[in-house]
């Protein structure tokens, strides 16, 4: 009996995995079709099923290494290949190998972006991400190819900032600008009256206009982690942008102080299905 259950998988974080990849491989059969604004969403979609996954498996304690790499997995084409099609078929097809250069920038971004996260879950600020995360960057493509669609763009028209916008979201993945986590926050703790009107404010705000305000609210984030960096160090430096960083500096790294704190890290962060 224990055997049979140590060799199987945990049915209910898996299944939602399975619905943010499904959102995925429909957001690049919806572009396929020319449906634009549903690929969008779908992406959007995928964003969901991503939040909710690791959360219910830190709460049922389902956490897994198949769930971890199957996350992983459904990461790479929900945030990583799905937008770049999209972008791709939306906007970048007259661009010719410009246009299929700045999608393969974009992948190529997501895939070393998770690859990063994997290898470095036992070092990094758990306060801050290292490069802009993957559902961010894909949030930002299909915000603006949403935007676009909602007030009828052609999206070859503006194919040059497509390509802009598509790379540099590929670019900032790999870069090592810090970006807020919101890992701090308090989620279980109780919040002035206030705060539950601030929640429902924003929420009418996001129904009058989902695309534009969605789009404006990651593209302000993209643009906080260039941002934050520059204003937390002195001088800066090429390891502040792109490339190694120093493992003395505090704020990409804190370094865990025996074995088994590492472990205890490791499985609250890689188990997860983390956003990657």
């Amino acid at each position: 009996m224990s055997e049979a259950k140590r060799k199987g998988i945990y049915l209910l974080p898996n299944l939602l995995t399975t619905g943010g990849l499904f959102s995925g491989f429909y957001a690049i059969v919806s572009a396929m079709n020319g449906q634009f604004e549903a690929a969008a969403i779908a992406i959007f979609v995928a964003m969901l099923f991503d939040g909710l996954d690791g959360r219910v498996a830190r709460m049922t304690n389902t956490q897994s290494e198949f769930g971890a790499e199957y996350d992983s997995m459904a990461d790479m084409v929900s945030f990583g290949v799905a937008p770049a099609l999209v972008a791709y078929n939306w906007g970048l097809t007259e661009l010719g190998k410009l246009g299929w250069l700045a999608s393969f920038v974009f992948v190529a971004g997501a895939a070393l972006r998770l690859a990063r996260f994997n290898t470095n879950i036992a070092t990094v600020d758990k306060r801050y991400f290292q490069g802009l995360a993957s559902p961010a960057a894909a949030a930002l493509v299909a915000g603006m190819v949403w935007v676009g669609v909602e007030y009828d763009a052609v999206g070859t028209d503006y194919g040059v900032i497509v390509a802009l916008v598509t790379a540099a979201a590929g670019l900032l993945m790999v870069s090592n600008f810090k970006y807020n986590s919101f890992k701090e926050l308090n989620w279980h703790g109780k919040v002035p009256f206030v705060a539950l009107l601030l929640v429902m404010l924003i929420i009418v705000i996001v129904a009058t206009q989902p695309s534009l305000v969605l789009f404006i609210a990651f593209l302000l984030y993209a643009v906080a982690g260039p941002v934050n960096t520059f204003r937390s160090v002195d001088k800066v430096k090429l390891e502040h942008v792109v490339g190694d960083t120093d493992d003395s500096d505090a704020d990409f790294t804190t370094e865990p102080t025996n074995s088994s704190e590492k472990s205890e890290h490791e499985s609250s962060e890689r188990h997860t299905n983390r956003p990657s």
